[in-house]
């Protein structure tokens, strides 16, 4: 059976050696004034923001766009760990949560009118999320990390776009987190990505690479 899916970018700003942030309590800002500016106007031609659960609780974003029609803001946990008073939730329109059964109903209690949740079967994959956003009307979906997501969409070959935004410092810390987790990727040393634009944001590099997911 052919999964339907929305159309998938992948949204990240690195550190020049691979790093989403640094260890400590406080948020690493990568990106500049033109990068944040430009990615504000990108969400604003997507039906839909993905973030998972880490992002929601250590960047506490609220995934505005520019102007106009604001995307849909989606979050997947698995535990349910997510604080209503959170930018997220007290930002713009209700966001939607994906979550397994047993957690859906203390976090529809929790979060009241602050959140739409629904659960998903139980064993649900990613390619079963996408098809739920599919039925729900997404037709493109942005996502922005973390590394754990970045990393399910591309070993599983469910993305088509990649925008990477690379900060000129490094981090140097191995316990930072990452653009992506181990795994086994599609795009290796033999099947390379194809790299169709570069811009120059101010003292960033940003690089939008070809996955060719979609068929």
């Amino acid at each position: 059976m052919t999964v339907r899916r929305p159309w998938v970018l992948l949204s990240a700003a690195m550190s020049l050696d691979g790093y989403l942030d640094d260890a400590t309590a406080t948020r690493l800002v990568l990106s500049n004034d033109e990068d944040l500016n430009r990615v504000r106007q990108l969400r604003g031609h997507y039906d839909a923001i993905l973030v998972g659960a880490e992002t929601v609780r250590r960047d506490n974003p609220s995934l505005r766009a520019v102007d106009g029609p604001q995307p849909r803001k989606v979050t997947l946990t698995a535990t349910g760990d997510l604080d209503p008073a959170s930018r997220f939730f007290t930002t713009g329109a209700a966001p939607l949560v994906l979550c397994p059964p047993p957690v859906a109903e203390e976090l529809r209690r929790r979060l009241g009118e602050r959140a739409e949740v629904q659960s998903l079967p139980a064993g649900a994959g990613l390619a079963e999320i996408l098809q739920t956003l599919w039925n729900l009307g997404v037709r493109r979906l942005m996502v922005e990390g973390g590394g754990s997501v970045h990393t399910q969409f591309l070993t599983q070959g469910l993305a088509d776009e990649l925008r990477l935004a690379v900060a000129p410092f490094f981090v140097g810390d191995a316990a930072a987190p990452r653009f992506t987790e181990p795994g086994k990727f599609p795009h290796d040393g033999q099947h390379r990505m194809r790299l169709y634009e570069v811009e120059h944001l101010g003292d960033m590099a940003v690089l939008h690479y070809s996955l060719d997911a979609h068929g």
